[in-house]
């Protein structure tokens, strides 16, 4: 069984800039999809991005598009959100799941995530 564990979330100022971690374990990696999510206080969660196990295909939110880049490194088991451009609203717990994807060709809008993990928590101030 695939089990992801997040890094990289701390404490930024708007403006500022973060890259955050998930990394996976077991040798299943390859063939899945990845995506982050982001919860925030008293929100509902929301996809914000998601890589396909193989062909680099990705998906952003719009509320993210142009600030938050997803990329992998399979050799490294890790998949990688680089957060820039912060601002307060981005205040929250980003978490990561995996999708099955064997084809290599996943796409956001198959969905079929696996459960969220425990997070990192990202804290923009003013």
């Amino acid at each position: 069984q695939l089990q992801l564990v997040e890094s990289g979330g701390g404490l930024v100022h708007t403006g500022g800039s973060l890259t955050l971690s998930c990394k996976g374990s077991g040798t299943l990696w390859k063939y899945y999809a990845i995506g982050w999510s982001r919860q925030a206080p008293g929100k509902e969660r929301e996809l914000l991005s998601c890589i396909s196990s193989t062909d680099g295909d990705t998906y952003s939110a719009a509320s993210v598009e142009g600030r938050f880049t997803i990329s992998r490194d399979n050799a490294k088991r890790t998949v990688y959100l680089q957060l820039t451009n912060l601002n307060p609203e981005d205040t929250g717990v980003y978490s990561c799941a995996a999708a099955p994807d064997y084809s290599g060709t996943y796409r956001y809008s198959e969905g079929n995530f696996g459960s969220w993990g425990q997070g990192t928590q990202v804290t923009v101030s003013s």
